[in-house]
């Protein structure tokens, strides 16, 4: 089945990604990403259905749009492509439970769940553009994800009856956000409420797999910012008020949790001569 899944999976991370380059240049603005349709800011032009197509129309125009030549920033085919790879990624897990469904009730349990990856997969390429481009993580596209993150992992837990992934998710979320929530308080400027209200997402979908995810995808956060902070340092590019958007680090952190979060939290134990 995942032969068919996966490229199926890739596919709607593409079409996904086409609609996050809408999301990633209008939301900043307040504007919104349904009206109106998309248009060359040069000429004016309206973006025709045939010139839509990701990652084909932006190679067959050249990079460019088809009016006025206008340059297509190579972004736009990038996040296509990152959306597809991250969609893969994420969905990748979550198959075999889908896989190894034997009935109806299993089957829309494990798909949910993949769906809900799936979704805080766009969402991760959308926030992490965002972060980086105006240093902000917006409450439209943050503050929906507590609710469908809840909606779908809850679901899927009631349909399995799995009540400690519901607790560890809802103590994740909890948890999470208190503890960005006190960084905040404690020094005021080193953590965006931003983070915060993003930490209680990721919170909530890395409880979801369990605790040594959340606590490998927390403590990955603060590591890889931490490094790249230091290269900038010394590499002379940056001073030490240059500000650093800690989103995406907070996004692929998560992720490291979620796929890698139970073997490097063994591997650690078994290291420590714990486990």
């Amino acid at each position: 089945m995942s032969a068919v899944l996966l490229p199926t999976v890739a596919l709607l991370g593409l079409l996904v990604g086409s609609f996050l380059n809408v999301v990633v240049h209008r939301v900043p603005l307040g504007l919104s990403v349904v009206a109106p349709a998309s248009s060359c800011p040069g000429c004016g032009s309206r973006i025709a259905a045939r010139d839509n197509v990701p990652l084909v129309s932006w190679a067959l125009l050249r990079g460019a749009c088809r009016t006025c030549r206008m340059p297509i920033p190579v972004r736009y085919p990038l996040v296509e492509a990152l959306t597809a790879v991250a969609f893969v990624v994420a969905a990748a897990p979550f198959l075999p439970a889908l896989e190894r469904a034997t009935d109806a009730r299993t089957a829309l349990a494990a798909g949910l769940e993949l769906a809900a990856y799936c979704y805080l997969a766009a969402i991760s390429v959308a926030l992490a553009a965002i972060d980086l481009d105006v240093r902000r993580l917006p409450d439209r596209i943050v503050l929906p994800a507590y609710l469908v993150g809840a909606v779908f992992l809850g679901a899927a837990d009631l349909l399995r009856g799995d009540a400690v992934a519901a607790v560890t998710a809802a103590a994740g979320a909890a948890c999470s956000f208190a503890f960005y929530y006190a960084l905040a308080w404690v020094k005021p400027g080193a953590m965006g409420y931003g983070d915060v209200k993003l930490a209680g997402v990721l919170g909530l979908f890395l409880g979801q797999v369990g605790v040594p995810a959340l606590v490998v995808g927390t403590f990955a956060a603060f590591l890889g910012g931490g490094l790249f902070g230091v290269v900038i340092l010394l590499s002379r590019r940056g001073a030490g008020s240059t500000a650093i958007p800690f989103g995406p680090w907070m996004l692929a952190g998560a992720w490291v949790g979620v796929l890698f979060g139970a073997p490097l939290a063994t591997a650690y134990l078994a290291l420590a001569g714990l486990a």
